[in-house]
C-alpha cells in the first residue's frame, strides 16, 4: 500500500422499530468500536492515517480517498464504509458533500476508470470502461483495507450516488459475503441482463428524487433504466418481503416506504421533486431541488448500524 499523501421474529420486530423511528436522526455514529475478536482483521494494531492510497487489481493501479475517524485506535475494531462516486465525479468530491467522513467509521473513496467520454464511471453503465472488473476491485480493495485497518468484518458497507449507487446493487449480488447492507442515493440501474443472485439476504435502504431529471423515477426505456419502485420491489422479492409496503410521510416532502416480514429488511425513501441530489448537502450534489427534511449521512448511518452481517 502507498501512501501517497496524508491527508424470522426478531428481524421483523427490527424492521418495526426502524419504520416508527422516522428520518429525524440525533446520531451519526455506526456500530461502537469494539476489541471483541470476532470480526477482527490483520489491520488491527497498524498505525493508520487519512489520505490518498493506491491499490493494484486487474493490471492497473488503483486510486482511493480513505478517512479514519480522529479518535481512531488501532486495537479496537470499525465499521468499514465504501463509498463510490457518479459518473464523471471522484471520490474525493462524493466525501466533501456527503458528509459520510462524519460517520465513526473508517471511510474509502474509490475512484473509477474513465469510460466514454474520459469520464470515471463503474462497472454496469452502458458508458463504464469495457473490460474492467470493478467487482474484483471492491475485493481487491476490501482484502487491502482489512489488512491494513482495524475493521470489524461484520459491519462492512457500501453507499453511493447515481452510477456508484448502482455498482452497490451488483456488489450486493455479487459479493453478499463481504457487505452487511447497501444504501444506493439517485442510483442509475441499468438493466444489465444478468440474473441477480445473491448468497444471502441483503438490507438495502434505496433514496431517490421524484423529480430526478438525470435518472428519472419512472425509468426510462430508451435507456434501459427501471423504474425506482420496480427495482425496489425486485429486492423486496429477493428478501422475501410482504409487498404491500407501510408508507409515511416525513415532512413536506418525503414519503417513506418501509416493507415487512423481510428476510433482510427493505426501505425506500423518496422525495416529493427532489432532483439528482444528496438529501442534505447543497448545490454541489448535483442538478435539482435538494431536500433539507433529513441528512442522507445520517439516515444511511443509522441504517448500516442496525445491520450487520
Amino acid at each position: 500500500m502507498t501512501l501517497t499523501r496524508p491527508l424470522s421474529k426478531s428481524l421483523r420486530a427490527l424492521a418495526a422499530l426502524v419504520a416508527a423511528a422516522g428520518l429525524v436522526i440525533a446520531a451519526t455514529t455506526l456500530p461502537t468500536a469494539t476489541a471483541s475478536a470476532a470480526g477482527k482483521t490483520a489491520g488491527c494494531g497498524k498505525a493508520a492515517a487519512t489520505g490518498d492510497y493506491t491499490v493494484a487489481s486487474g493490471g492497473l493501479t488503483r486510486t482511493y480517498r480513505l478517512h479514519v475517524p480522529d479518535n481512531y485506535k488501532a486495537t479496537k475494531t470499525y465499521p468499514l464504509i465504501l463509498v463510490f462516486h457518479g459518473r464523471g465525479k471522484t471520490g474525493a468530491q462524493t466525501e466533501a458533500f456527503s458528509d459520510l467522513s462524519k460517520l465513526d467509521a473508517v471511510v474509502a473513496y474509490p475512484n473509477g476508470v474513465l469510460g466514454d467520454e474520459a469520464k470515471q464511471a463503474w462497472q454496469g453503465a452502458p458508458y463504464s470502461a469495457k473490460g474492467v472488473d470493478d467487482v474484483k476491485f471492491t475485493a481487491d480493495l476490501l482484502d487491502q483495507l482489512e489488512d491494513s485497518y482495524c475493521v470489524d468484518t461484520r459491519a462492512v458497507y457500501a453507499t453511493g450516488k447515481s452510477n456508484g449507487a448502482a455498482f452497490t446493487g451488483i456488489l450486493a449480488c455479487q459479493l453478499a459475503d463481504r457487505f452487511a447492507a447497501i444504501a444506493p442515493v439517485a442510483g442509475a440501474f441499468y438493466l444489465e441482463g444478468k440474473r441477480c443472485a445473491p448468497g444471502r439476504p441483503v438490507p438495502v435502504l434505496d433514496i431517490h428524487g421524484t423529480g430526478d431529471t438525470t435518472i428519472p423515477y419512472g425509468g426510462d426505456g430508451e435507456r434501459d433504466l427501471p423504474d425506482v419502485q420496480t427495482w425496489v420491489r425486485d429486492w423486496t422479492v429477493r428478501n422475501h418481503c410482504d409487498q404491500d409496503p407501510r408508507v409515511s410521510q416525513q415532512g413536506d416532502d418525503v414519503l417513506k416506504y418501509t416493507y415487512k416480514g423481510c428476510d433482510a429488511d427493505v426501505v425506500h425513501v423518496a422525495v416529493t421533486d427532489g432532483g439528482h441530489t444528496w438529501p442534505g448537502s447543497d448545490a454541489t450534489s448535483g442538478p435539482g431541488y435538494v431536500t433539507q427534511t433529513f441528512e442522507a449521512h445520517e439516515l444511511i448511518g443509522k441504517f448500516f448500524k442496525e445491520h450487520r452481517r
